[in-house]
């Protein structure tokens, strides 16, 4: 099934409960996320960028308001229900990445299609030479600069089918060359899946014009 739309009602973390919040198109207020169109949720550091979309992935429940999937409450999914969700319909590329330092660049995007068979080794091989680190597919992660480690994260993370893309701040470590690639990959895989983009910035955002810009 696919999910149309992701919508945010009131919702807080529930740190900010006690503070006095400026004004915010995301928090405490109605929001929603229609797929097909691309999101940019532009805030200062502690914001709650992070947040958001760790709420929206379900890795964290610690906010007040309402998250609904369509018309299904995300409070109301069980495990298997949330994984699902996470295999099928919202890709992932969180700020920290949590890529195997260990594993070399392409095992960490094998280790991620292996899951969903959703790309081929052609595909795979050709984003790496697009972003410039086809040279460093058989490095460890560990061993890559900050930069190199974010467009291999970007890769992973195209590697399964999705109904909205969530990037936390996918660029901070990239040149304005490498980050219009990494732009142009992203889109066309988003406009083939007919699928939204909520990425998140500080400043440096990911290079896409057609943004619905929202501040956190």
């Amino acid at each position: 099934m696919k999910i149309e739309t992701i919508h945010l009602s009131g919702m807080l973390p529930k740190v900010f409960l006690s503070e006095s919040i400026p004004d915010s198109d995301v928090w405490r207020s109605e929001l929603t996320f229609e797929r097909g169109k691309f999101y940019l949720v532009e805030a200062a550091s502690g914001g709650g960028k992070s947040s958001l979309c760790s709420y929206i992935f379900g890795a964290r429940i610690d906010y007040d308001g309402t998250l609904r999937f369509g018309t299904v409450d995300a409070s109301t999914l069980g495990m298997d229900q949330w994984q699902e969700l996470r295999r099928r319909n919202i890709a992932y590329l969180p700020q920290e990445l949590s890529l195997f330092p260990e594993l070399t660049a392409l095992q960490n995007i094998k280790l991620k299609n292996s899951l969903t068979g959703w790309k081929t080794d052609a595909e795979i091989e050709e984003w790496l030479r697009m972003l410039g680190i086809e040279a460093r597919r058989d490095y460890p992660v560990g061993k890559m600069s900050i930069g190199q480690q974010q467009r291999v994260g970007i890769i992973r993370a195209l590697c399964q089918p999705f109904d909205f893309m969530l990037l936390d701040e996918p660029v901070s470590h990239l040149d304005g060359g490498n980050n219009r690639i990494a732009a142009s990959i992203i889109v066309e895989e988003a406009r083939r899946q007919g699928a939204g983009i909520i990425s998140t910035s500080v400043g440096n955002p990911l290079l896409i014009d057609e943004y619905i810009k929202l501040k956190l």
